[in-house]
């Protein structure tokens, strides 16, 4: 099991880099700025939570997940040479999946260091979102977290369902398969049919 959810986790981070390649790709960025765009996105929103719940780094200690990144940013980089036009479509359904992958493997992580739901899923938020947020910050774009359509909500949707499920007994691979697929349909769908959560008036 624990061989399975590693495997899991390294594919989170393949995507993420494939987003973040690609999004260093429409800035016109350098081969050294691909490496750096491509692994703060990966592994942006996982080191922050290693550090605030006081864990050894997952990638320092594991450096399976480095080379993924360099594998994903690589074999990224060949695809894109040989089409001309920019894949938007792919750099939000690769963020999309992203999200998913890293949102339940923070609430796992978490949940087996033992703390409550509610910092559970905080942290899968903060997994999922974090790295996404650094790599738009990076690139003078407004995250995406920040503006348009749901996007860490669907994180503590997913979340909470994962706690639910996990706190009626079902298996973890279970609870994983519905908070990382609640995480993903939602994302799809708000991308779809443009779902927000509005506070204030917009101008006329």
């Amino acid at each position: 099991m624990n061989e399975w959810l590693h495997w899991v986790d390294i594919l989170g981070v393949a995507v993420f880099a494939i987003s973040g390649t690609l999004m260093a790709h429409k800035k016109h960025m350098d081969g050294f700025g691909v490496v750096v765009l491509a692994s703060v996105t990966a592994i942006g929103g996982g080191t922050t939570r290693d550090l605030i719940l006081d864990v050894p780094v997952f990638w320092v200690q594991d450096n399976s997940y480095l080379y993924s990144i360099f594998i994903a940013a690589f074999l990224t980089i060949i695809w894109v040479r040989n089409n001309d036009k920019f894949p938007l479509r792919f750099l939000l359904l690769a963020d999309a999946i992203g999200l998913a992958f890293f949102n339940v493997m923070g609430v796992q992580k978490a949940l087996s260091l033992g703390v409550t739901p509610l910092v559970a899923v905080v942290m899968g938020t903060m997994t999922g979102v974090f790295g996404g947020l650094i790599r738009d910050v990076m690139c003078r774009e407004i995250p995406l977290v920040l503006k348009g359509e749901l996007y860490a909500t669907t994180c503590v949707v997913g979340g909470s369902l994962f706690c639910f499920a996990f706190y009626l007994g079902l298996s973890r691979e279970y609870c994983m398969f519905i908070g990382g697929m609640t995480t993903l349909i939602m994302r799809l769908m708000a991308m779809r049919w443009q779902w927000s959560l509005p506070v204030f008036n917009q101008p006329e």
